[in-house]
């Protein structure tokens, strides 16, 4: 090994100008790479000056793969330090090794036995989110063969808690796919004795560093991974992460950490929390999750536009008059007031998921299906939106209603929210993208609570064919009912349908609208998976297509930021509608304003 050292440092000048650094301080185990360094980089180059040097390596197992798994073994075996630093002071962080190579390497070394573990620890895991969707999304991924052979699950909460306990509490919430009951109970077994409970604080390194200790005893001297899912409130992200980092980070393989939302209120606190993460992690490491962008329809919508020849020359301002976002619910905070009072509908729904899946839709074409390009033009298109006006954005507040001799409450009588809250639990906005393909075409956005329905969807409403011969007989004088709309249905019922015309039959020429329609439960017997599946699967596998990166985050945030504040400082007051509505009637005007009908408000929506 010293010689392979000696003869490496002497043909990099990476490793070179390190050497002292990697027999300097045996107790330090850590290893990361100045910034715009990787390990292929660095392969690469080394591989160049051996060439150079007339060194030859052994045909077999190539120069790459030694220097590879040199460099992921070298701080287990010297417990070496090198991290990146913008001074000469040398600091002491953990271990990670964000690439996927880790295990292929570890894999081919060992001859080709499977020799890597994944460690989940479900931050918060007594909370309703890991309760609801987490372990049963986990336990789903388990149940179709996607988790690796060697894993386990932690639950981590302040809670007092048993394994017996978490697993009771787990199994009820557990079930398996409608078309695949066989051996249910037996998976669900298996996979509970895999999960286990420790009780900590969530800024405590010493329980943290006891839960490492738990995990390391499961993982066995396996090549360990470690997935932390925040399931917490926001005000403690940081906290965690910081005990994680340090005390429980793997020191072999990858440690990555998923974030739920909210990530702050504004730019300002949006930044700061970046900023506070990545302290203790790189940016690849950090797993930013909207799960509406785990949604079948929602991964569809690239599928859709850019397999499809029919539709990808139509995608813009030439043919599509305008494209509405609409996400309603038909229930309002159910006691979970205090929460979504301070954060409101425009942060809870119109800054992240319905801005997500516009930036997806309006994006140019990747150059690639690889994460970094399909982000790429995602952040193109945020910074290419035009400030949002005040007059563009109608915001509501629901109030009680009584129907059919049941009385139903108003936000503001819900005993978490204060009686004089003016926070919107409806929103609608008009927003533009100035850009060549979409110059002028209106992008409406509506979501709120306490509505008549329940659903997510995307409406592309096409423009009226000049001059169309049938005018006459389309059964009225309204143009929109003549216009082709596609319409993405994303919950519930998934589907896609294209309203198109066609004549009654009969003796006559009377035109009707009917829908080419392509039902999900129709078309398709296997159960749609949940959102949380694909994502928990696309963290393990290090799939970041998915997961909202940071300049992502600031260009939306610099969006909507500018608004929220000038609705605050204004103490504007929301339009009121009652229980169960289709929400205030400003929403009606605003599209009226921009030539737009509601598309969800046709009778054959």
């Amino acid at each position: 090994m010293s010689s392979f050292s000696t003869s490496l440092s002497s043909s990099s000048p990476f490793l070179s100008n390190h050497s002292s650094l990697i027999n300097s301080d045996p107790s330090r185990r850590s290893l990361s790479f100045p910034q715009g360094i990787n390990l292929d980089d660095l392969c690469v180059r080394s591989q160049r000056k051996l060439v150079q040097s007339s060194v030859a390596v052994g045909d077999g197992f190539g120069f790459c793969t030694i220097l590879r798994l040199f460099l992921m073994r070298l701080p287990l075996v010297l417990g070496a330090v090198i991290t990146k630093s913008s001074s000469a002071e040398i600091k002491t962080e953990p271990l990670s090794i964000p690439s996927q190579e880790a295990d292929k390497l570890v894999i081919e070394s060992n001859g080709g036995e499977q020799q890597s573990t994944v460690s989940i620890t479900v931050v918060g895991a007594s909370g309703d989110l890991a309760k609801k969707k987490i372990f049963p999304a986990l336990f789903a991924l388990y149940y179709e063969g996607c988790l690796p052979e060697h894993f386990t699950i932690y639950g981590y909460a302040r809670s007092k808690m048993t394994d017996a306990e978490l697993r009771d509490m787990v199994s009820k919430t557990l079930t398996c796919r409608i078309d695949k009951r066989e051996n249910c109970g037996e998976k669900m077994e298996e996979f509970l004795k895999r999960c286990f409970y420790h009780t900590g604080q969530y800024d405590s390194q010493e329980h943290f560093v006891t839960l490492d200790k738990k995990l390391k005893e499961h993982e066995g001297g396996r090549l360990s991974n470690r997935l932390f899912y925040l399931s917490i409130p926001p005000n403690i992200f940081v906290d965690a992460v910081k005990c994680a980092s340090s005390s429980a980070s793997s020191v072999s393989g990858w440690t990555r950490v998923i974030v739920e939302k909210p990530f702050g209120r504004d730019s300002k606190t949006s930044a700061a929390l970046t900023k506070s993460l990545k302290q203790y992690l790189e940016e690849d490491q950090i797993f930013r999750i909207d799960h509406y962008l785990g949604k079948e329809l929602v991964e569809n919508l690239s599928v859709l536009r850019f397999s499809n020849l029919i539709f990808e020359p139509l995608w813009s301002r030439q043919y599509i008059q305008n494209v509405q976002f609409i996400f309603s619910e038909d229930f309002g905070t159910e006691g979970r007031g205090g929460y979504f009072d301070h954060y409101g509908i425009i942060r809870d729904i119109m800054q992240n998921h319905l801005l997500q899946i516009l930036a997806l839709f309006a994006m140019e074409t990747p150059v690639s299906l690889v994460a970094e390009d399909i982000r790429n033009e995602k952040v193109k298109v945020l910074r290419s939106m035009r400030p949002i006006q005040l007059e563009d954005v109608v915001i509501g507040q629901y109030k009680s209603t009584t129907k059919g001799g049941v009385t139903y409450p108003g936000y503001t009588d819900d005993k978490t929210v204060p009686k004089d809250s003016l926070t919107p639990t409806f929103a609608a906005a008009a927003l533009f993208i100035d850009n060549a393909r979409w110059d002028g075409v209106p992008f409406l956005m509506k979501a709120g609570k306490a509505l008549h329905t329940r659903s997510a969807e995307i409406r592309v409403q096409f423009r009226h064919v000049p001059g169309n011969l049938y005018n006459r007989n389309s059964g009225g004088t309204n143009l929109d009912r003549t216009t082709n709309e596609l319409v993405i249905r994303v919950q519930p019922d998934e589907g896609i349908y294209l309203k198109i015309n066609n004549k009654v039959p009969g003796l006559g020429m009377r035109l009707d609208q009917s829908n080419l329609n392509l039902l999900y439960s129709a078309r398709y017997s296997k159960e749609i998976p949940d959102a949380y599946e694909r994502l928990l699967l696309d963290a393990i596998e290090g799939e970041r297509r998915l997961f909202i990166r940071s300049d992502e985050l600031d260009a939306a945030w610099a969006l909507f930021t500018p608004l929220l504040k000038e609705i605050e400082e204004k103490k504007t007051i929301p339009e009121f509608y009652p229980y169960g509505s289709r929400g205030p009637v400003g929403a009606h005007y605003l599209a009226a304003k921009h030539n737009v009908q509601w598309g969800d408000l046709s009778l054959d929506q």
